[in-house]
């Protein structure tokens, strides 16, 4: 009777371990996904289509605070699919920064679309680089650049700080590259960085 009893609680204590033990898992294994699944940052912008050729192409990136390109969360089809060989006015710092110009199958799938339809727009960078690896935490700039018409171009910046209790709002800075005049220049507007983690 004791070893039935003695079995009996051996049996018990196990299960009782296992059942934490899986509870302890799926736990750990949910705040995994949930810290992957929410986007470290995004950025927002209003866009206007523009009539006529050599417009309304634009990419948004992440770099490191040294410059080293992370990823690209967006870039017209035209300039990712070899636009920026036939036209070397389209997107210029993006292709240099993202080396698809110096990178032999340079996966594109991932991120290129078609330009899209007038209005509000967001794009979410989840804290991984090109190769879906979660970078560190630290100091980021996500970059948007869009070429308005020909040779003219607009290119802003945000410097985010990730990993932080409390984020800080990063602040959006904006610099033209050419004389735009001011139909061209309402391409893009109204641009915003969020940082969430």
């Amino acid at each position: 009777m004791k070893n039935s009893k003695l079995k009996f609680r051996n049996v018990i204590a196990t299960a009782i371990c296992l059942c934490s033990l899986s509870v302890f898992v799926g736990l750990a294994f949910v705040n995994a996904v949930t810290a992957t699944s929410q986007p470290v940052a995004e950025l927002s912008l209003t866009f206007t289509r523009q009539s006529g050729s050599g417009s309304n192409q634009f990419a948004v990136w992440i770099e490191d605070d040294k410059g080293r390109y992370i990823t690209t969360l967006y870039a017209t089809a035209f300039t990712a699919n070899g636009g920026w060989q036939r036209r070397a006015s389209s997107l210029p710092l993006w292709v240099k920064q993202s080396g698809i110009s110096t990178t032999e199958n340079f996966p594109v799938d991932g991120f290129s679309g078609a330009t899209p339809s007038a209005g509000s727009l967001t794009y979410s960078w989840d804290g991984t680089d090109s190769r879906g690896v979660a970078v560190p935490a630290g100091r980021y700039v996500i970059f948007l650049e869009g070429t308005l018409r020909g040779e003219n171009q607009v290119v802003y910046s945000a410097q985010i700080r990730t990993g932080r209790r409390r984020p800080a709002q990063p602040t959006v800075n904006v610099e033209y590259v050419g004389t735009p005049p001011g139909d061209e220049r309402g391409m893009i507007s109204n641009v915003t960085a969020r940082l969430m983690r």
